[in-house]
């Protein structure tokens, strides 16, 4: 029982530290490694709650612990990303910018911590910071075709966002075979379209994420069609 309540634990810090490592490779200059790292954490995020709830061992402990990652992951590596590749050029200015993401981020996780249960499995009230770190990354991955201004206007409008009160519909209750299967075969897709012929480096750790995340949809997928 006590390993069972370790393993979605696990997988939340290895949320974490794929945020860190992405912070790390940002500063290096390697931004492409540093979006992908943010990708991975996502996988891992939308598996840790699953996992708890498949196993039956939600805690508070590991709710305060799933948003202490995702603040480091998508809310902090995001904006070092962003401001390394985009707002850098503005100095002072830009640092200060780009610090606003895990602002917003932080208050949009604490509103959500203290929020009614119930309304959180229908929807959600805000864009979530998860999926916000998402976007930022994907924008960075892309950034040689899309104008600077693009990139400045979504950022803007995604902090916004976070702590607006729209209703952003819930997938927790959709199961996961049906989706997970989607995002596995989308994120492929995306990594062997920007990989391919010019670029040669790459973070291991997505070989083993992507199976693990891979084995784990197969794993829900038998569980569902055994019942």
């Amino acid at each position: 029982m006590r390993l069972a309540k370790m393993i979605p634990n696990m997988f939340t810090l290895g949320n974490l530290y794929c945020g860190f490592l992405s912070i790390g490779f940002a500063a290096y200059g390697q931004y492409n490694n540093a979006a992908i790292l943010i990708l991975i954490g996502m996988m891992l995020d939308s598996m840790d709650g699953r996992l708890a709830r498949l196993l039956k061992v939600d805690s508070k402990f590991g709710k305060e612990l799933d948003s202490l990652a995702d603040i480091v992951t998508f809310g902090v590596a995001p904006s070092f990303l962003v401001y390394y590749t985009y707002f850098h050029q503005f100095g002072l200015i830009g640092l200060i910018v780009a610090g606003l993401f895990p602002l917003f981020g932080a208050y949009r996780l604490a509103r959500f911590n203290v929020t009614s249960s119930e309304s959180s499995k229908n929807y959600f009230s805000g864009v979530p910071i998860t999926a916000a770190g998402g976007i930022l990354a994907l924008l960075t991955l892309f950034g040689e075709i899309l104008p600077q201004i693009i990139t400045t206007v979504i950022f803007t409008a995604l902090c916004f966002l976070m702590v607006s009160r729209i209703r952003i519909p819930s997938l927790k209750e959709v199961p996961l075979p049906k989706y997970g299967t989607i995002v596995t075969i989308f994120l492929g897709c995306l990594l062997f379209v920007i990989y391919s012929g010019y670029y040669d480096q790459f973070p291991y750790l997505i070989y083993i994420a992507t199976p693990l995340y891979i084995a784990y949809v197969a794993y829900r997928w038998i569980v569902k069609w055994k019942k």
